[in-house]
């Protein structure tokens, strides 16, 4: 009876001891799988930062008497901007005369900014804020964007008159290698709302020594005239003092 219960109590340590490791194993795999499933890196893909879908903005570019007065008074108005679907983007400062102001906008109707535009209260308001002079409007329809991060802060705008805006755009992608060796990279380009053949071109300047010297060379004459521009390009060289 004695060797019959030390026999039972013998094999129930056995299963005890097996079913000990058994689980000891168990713990050992999952805490293994665990961490392997907590170092496994996962690949982000990078955001595009060109945008192609095509961007109805106002852009108004006007003098101040005193830009730290204007922008305040620009600021407080913000609302009424809003209720007329139009979203501040940008505001630029001239190079030469940094009281030349620029004001890009994104607009959700172009016929109501354009009424917008033309309201007796913005006028009054841009007066109150500052505003030296007659403001002059532009409405625009950007193609191409170009939002990725740049380290200069100088923008040039060029305003110009093409023959034809499909040709001119073809031959304006086949001098990207030129403007980048002169210093020149392009932020967005477009053209007015209503005439496609008036071309507003966005650049942003690294070197301004090359390119200044760009802008009067015969290398740039000649490829406006092979895309087919008009006259003489009318060019407003900013720094971008806010963006929104």
């Amino acid at each position: 009876m004695k060797q019959s219960r030390i026999s039972g109590l013998l094999f129930y340590s056995i299963v005890f001891f097996m079913a000990s490791c058994a689980g000891s194993e168990s713990d050992k795999k999952a805490s293994t799988d665990s961490t392997a499933a907590d170092t496994t890196t996962v690949a982000v893909t990078p955001k595009p930062t060109t945008v192609t879908t095509p961007q109805n903005m106002m852009v108004v570019k006007h003098k101040v008497s005193d830009y730290a007065k204007w922008k305040t008074s620009y600021d407080a108005n913000d609302s009424i901007r809003l209720a007329n679907g139009i979203h501040s983007y940008v505001i630029g400062r001239g190079l030469k005369d940094s009281n030349m102001i620029l004001v890009a906008v994104k607009v959700d109707d172009m016929a109501k900014a354009k009424a917008f535009a033309k309201d007796p209260g913005l006028k009054k308001a841009m007066q109150k804020g500052g505003v030296v002079g007659t403001p002059a409007f532009a409405f625009n329809t950007m193609t191409f964007q170009d939002t990725g991060s740049v380290a200069s802060d100088i923008r040039s705008r060029t305003t110009f008159t093409v023959k034809d805006w499909e040709a001119w755009q073809k031959a304006f992608e086949e001098g990207k290698q030129e403007r980048l060796d002169n210093g020149i990279a392009v932020r967005a380009f477009g053209h007015d709302a209503d005439n496609d053949k008036k071309v507003i071109l966005v650049t942003v300047v690294s070197d301004t020594a090359k390119a200044f010297a760009y802008y009067k060379s015969d290398m740039l004459k000649k490829r406006r005239a092979e895309s087919g521009v008009i006259g003489e390009p009318e060019r407003f060289l900013y720094r971008v003092v806010q963006r929104y």
